[in-house]
């Protein structure tokens, strides 16, 4: 099996590259690291880089996650090539361009694009917000799936990952203490679905949530409270109609809780998703 040691970054296509990096740094409150040829490279922590812009096609997405050897990195090469999956190798320059020691990418079963990473490089500065918006990390994304069943056993089967709970057809994986990194929403065609960052505190979500409405930036989901993570969120729509959120209080699902813990069934209605009363402006996220 193959082991995921964490989320690392997601690399997004846009045909206004200058209006999406205005929107990351001041709206979202992320920090340019750098800018390359047509590419702009932006922090939310101590990572090199958790989102990369570049200029191109809006439909092409990809997510990365990390593993710890470059002996793992190779096992799942040979694992996914064997399985009958798409996976190859990335050039010198191709990781390069993603600052890392060595790649590999894939397609999931839905055809989602996924970089699997080796030696990624961190920063030797701090992170400095260009706008204060009480972020703490990059922390899990939404991706589409055409067969939610299918991909779940592709996510856990193949990459280790855990259901922590179900939505209806839609699983939350884990694949470290965080109670999901990975999300699968039920739609037509394959992409990152949202993009989560956590903030320190309510007050964050809170003021945020005043700070969109002032900007007319569009609200899709909360003020809420999953009922499923515990996380208090705020969704809203960012370039090309990615949805981004904020969130806190995420449960851990611990060494000591995996003995006894086991994945719960919630229906495929509003009260799933908030248990405040919220209801989503989101396609993938209404019945």
């Amino acid at each position: 099996m193959i082991h995921l040691h964490d989320i690392r970054y997601v690399r997004l296509g846009t045909p206004d590259l200058a209006g999406s990096v205005r929107y990351a740094t001041e709206v979202l409150g992320l920090e340019v690291a750098r800018t390359e040829g047509k590419s702009v490279y932006m922090r939310s922590d101590s990572r090199d880089h958790t989102l990369c812009y570049f200029e191109g096609d809006p439909r092409d997405h990809t997510a990365a996650f990390e593993v710890d050897t470059q002996e793992e990195l190779d096992h799942a090469l040979a694992t996914l090539s064997e399985s009958g999956y798409q996976a190859r190798r990335g050039t010198a320059d191709e990781a390069e361009q993603r600052y890392v020691g060595d790649f590999i990418n894939l397609k999931d079963p839905s055809g989602n694009s996924i970089d699997l990473v080796y030696a990624p490089h961190h920063s030797g500065r701090r992170y400095f917000p260009s706008r204060d918006a009480g972020i703490t990390g990059f922390s899990h994304i939404g991706l589409r799936t055409l067969d939610a069943q299918r991909d779940e056993l592709f996510w856990t089967n193949l990459l280790g990952a855990k259901v922590s709970d179900r939505i209806g057809p839609a699983p939350l994986l884990r694949i470290d203490e965080v109670h999901h990194k990975i999300a699968l929403f039920p739609s037509t065609y394959p992409g990152v679905q949202h993009i989560n960052h956590q903030v320190e505190s309510i007050d964050d979500v809170m003021r945020a949530y005043y700070i969109l409405k002032e900007r007319n930036i569009p609200i899709r989901f909360g003020p809420g409270r999953h009922p499923t993570s515990g996380a208090m969120f705020l969704y809203f729509e960012g370039p090309d109609g990615m949805v981004y959120e904020y969130s806190t209080g995420v449960r851990l699902i611990t060494e000591e809780d995996e003995l006894t813990y086991r994945p719960r069934n919630f229906p495929f209605v509003p009260e799933s998703f908030c248990m405040w009363g919220a209801r989503p402006d989101i396609p993938e996220f209404k019945a």
